[in-house]
């Protein structure tokens, strides 16, 4: 975990005694791509002390249906956070831009309703064309940014379990 970025963030996946988990979903569009972010979220949690074992992993068909997958994991209690990741593709047409904006809404959404931290990685490129290079350059990318939402996850976590233990009884 970058201490520099979440100084006061815990590391270890418990509080009390007990145990947290994470929910990771991602679609299955593109899933060669999107699961390096997934590899990468794993790589990163467990050099911050957490488990494999406490990190489950879900899929959907495509983004656009994340946000109902997160608001039924975060709806359970069983998480302290959940993680989403897909690839939306301009293919040439508007409905990229519609589809991600309902999802990054959808998103947020859910993570004000009801008080569980949902991280994105949920990637738009402008440019994403069906050949090596891209393909190559986004294997790295989403494996990157399955790292940085690790780091993040930790860090709202942290910062979820603090604000928490501010308000009344």
């Amino acid at each position: 975990m970058n201490q520099a970025v979440f100084p006061d963030a815990v590391s270890s996946p418990t509080a009390g005694d007990a145990p947290r988990r994470v929910a990771f979903i991602q679609s299955c569009w593109h899933r060669e791509i999107v699961d390096r972010a997934h590899a990468g979220f794993v790589e990163q949690m467990m050099q911050a002390s957490w488990s494999a074992d406490a990190i489950e992993h879900f899929t959907v068909p495509g983004a656009y249906e994340l946000p109902l997958q997160a608001r039924l994991l975060a709806k359970s209690g069983r998480y302290a956070a959940v993680v989403a990741a897909g690839l939306v593709v301009d293919g040439g047409i508007y409905r990229h831009d519609f589809v991600a904006h309902a999802v990054i809404d959808g998103l947020m959404r859910v993570q004000l309703d009801l008080e569980v931290p949902v991280l994105s990685v949920v990637l738009t490129p402008h440019h994403f064309h069906e050949h090596d290079f891209h393909r190559q350059l986004f294997h790295g990318h989403f494996f990157e940014k399955g790292r940085e939402a690790a780091q993040a996850c930790v860090g709202a976590i942290a910062a979820t379990e603090r604000a928490r233990a501010l308000q009344p009884a």
